[in-house]
């Protein structure tokens, strides 16, 4: 058999021209010379290529990745507890706010105790004001004393400026206006007069 595989001679515009593929090759090399010629150059060309760049790669959050063994000591390659990932995403993408602002719902009994989550629950939180639904009216007037004393646990527990300014109400009186027996239009008007 010839050089190369099948019995074949390299062809193509390298093999004619002497390119890079060819360079540095035995003439009339073959089977284990030439494999051991080949294995040589490659590791010439990459040791030249090597050289030039750098043993990193830029992921893509921007931050560089080493590459190769580690050591013994830290290294941001090792394994990351998931709080700690997930905590340097939010910083990484700006979720900051977003997260507090779920962490008010989410973890409401935590933020303002067992007794006050026992009898109400946050509605709705918008520029920073946070409405909440008394379980009843009596509550209701006790959570609106206690105003300043649940803002300071909430900004404790989620940070400042999340929530600035509370809206509490009573719960919501039923609505006649919809229902099975519900008559369209104006209705009797001396029904209460």
């Amino acid at each position: 058999m010839g050089p190369g595989r099948g019995g074949r001679t390299p062809e193509g515009p390298e093999a004619k021209s002497g390119g890079e593929a060819g360079a540095g090759l035995p003439e009339g090399a073959a089977g284990p010379e030439l494999a051991r010629a080949v294995l040589d150059a490659a590791k010439a060309r990459r040791q030249a290529a090597g050289s030039t760049r750098r043993r990193s790669a830029v992921r893509g959050d921007g931050e560089k990745r080493l590459r190769g063994y580690s050591g013994p000591g830290p290294d941001p390659r090792d394994p990351q507890p998931l709080g700690a990932v997930l905590d340097k995403l939010v910083k990484a993408r700006g979720w900051q706010q977003p997260a507090a602002e779920a962490t008010v719902f989410g973890a409401w009994e935590r933020v303002v105790g067992p007794e006050v989550a026992q009898h109400s629950r946050p509605v709705k939180l918008e520029n920073g004001e946070l409405t909440v639904e008394a379980r009843s009216t009596a509550w209701a007037t006790q959570l609106r004393l206690l105003a300043g004393s649940l803002l300071k646990q909430i900004a404790s527990e989620v940070g400042h400026n999340v929530v600035r300014k509370l809206h509490i109400h009573g719960p919501a009186a039923p609505s006649w206006s919809r229902g099975p027996r519900r008559v369209r239009g104006r209705g009797p008007r001396d029904t209460y007069g």
